[in-house]
């Protein structure tokens, strides 16, 4: 019954025991605020969006990496626990998975939460470290070792060796940001007015950002802003670039930001051995190359980078002891 959550600002994430990831579900919560009670969560919250009474508050409890609605973050995290359980706990442990952002205050939230959904102990792990575990990476060496994790609200980049978090950076820059600039540079260019789901699937299909030559077209739906009626428009990959460059390259700054607070050895360690990319942003087409070019180290992608985190939760059980002793800055903490 031992249960890893990634605790995403986008999805959650679900492992448990031996059956591995059990749920994958956005980072939704959907309540009735007159009853006051939790309606539904997950899939079921997000078909809601847009479509609920003024009485249903659907919402999004972390936005941009951090917790925004303490109790609503508390009723979620129950609620997932629940359903993968079926309500019938056995005083599971459980590693969440927390953006490395988070404060103090929001962290004793979260260990609260799952405190009432019956766990026996609760551990915190940071993104960055599950990242790499999940990723196959043996932490424990003294081993220079690198990753971005880019989710849907954060981009966390560390060096990780011997357990221990060597330096670290959070830029509050992920996927999210990204479709924003691309539905307001459709909006600034076109006229056209598009929501942040469109703007997803226009990145997700076409986006590259490496050598982008208008040959990747997509046709995006929405409103024409001087006309107000619906529209469709055909974009292509070099719309994308314009719209996203300026966010990569920030991301970019961050990596670079990281490199120069590393000790020289573990820069060298690092260099032979890559970066690994993980989370969705992983996905996103010419990324690695474009990493290679500007910083000149060569990019590892896993084979699912948008689960590592989650099964980097699951693989800390195994690792427990060697990541609570001895390290005064590990980021994993028993309550």
């Amino acid at each position: 019954m031992d249960i890893g959550i990634d605790l995403g600002t986008t999805n959650v994430l679900i492992t448990m025991g031996n059956k591995g990831l059990v749920l994958n579900e956005p980072s939704i919560i959907a309540y009735d605020k007159r009853k006051e009670a939790v309606i539904a969560v997950g899939n079921e919250a997000h078909r809601m969006v847009g479509r609920a009474p003024d009485y249903i508050a659907v919402v999004h409890p972390l936005k941009d990496g951090v917790i925004s609605d303490y109790k609503m973050t508390k009723e979620m995290i129950a609620a997932f626990i629940g359903k993968v359980t079926g309500q019938q706990l056995l005083m599971p442990s459980i590693i969440m998975c927390i953006p490395s952002s988070t404060t103090d205050v929001e962290s004793r939230a979260v260990i609260e939460a799952a405190k009432n959904a019956g766990a026996r102990r609760v551990y915190l792990i940071e993104e960055p470290v599950a990242a790499l575990l999940g990723a196959g990476v043996d932490v424990s060496r003294p081993d220079g070792n690198m990753v971005v994790d880019i989710g849907g609200g954060t981009t966390d980049i560390a060096v990780i060796s011997v357990n221990g978090v060597v330096a670290k950076s959070s830029v509050k820059l992920a996927g999210n940001k990204m479709d924003r600039a691309i539905a307001k540079y459709i909006s600034g260019r076109y006229r056209v007015l598009i929501g942040e789901r469109s703007a997803e699937m226009a990145k997700t299909a076409i986006a590259n950002i490496y050598n982008p030559d208008g040959s990747r077209k997509y046709i995006v739906k929405g409103r024409h802003l001087v006309r107000g009626l619906p529209e469709s428009l055909e974009i292509n990959d070099y719309d994308i670039y314009e719209a996203i460059i300026d966010c990569v390259e920030e991301i970019i700054a961050g990596i670079k930001a990281v490199f120069e607070k590393t000790p020289p050895e573990l820069v060298g360690d690092v260099f032979a051995n890559g970066i690994y990319l993980t989370g969705g942003g992983a996905l996103l087409s010419g990324l690695d190359k474009l990493i290679k070019l500007r910083l000149g180290v060569k990019c590892n992608i896993p084979e699912d980078p948008v689960t590592c985190v989650a099964k980097g939760t699951r693989a800390a059980f195994d690792c427990l002891d060697k990541l609570l002793e001895g390290f005064e800055h590990i980021p994993l903490l028993k309550y």
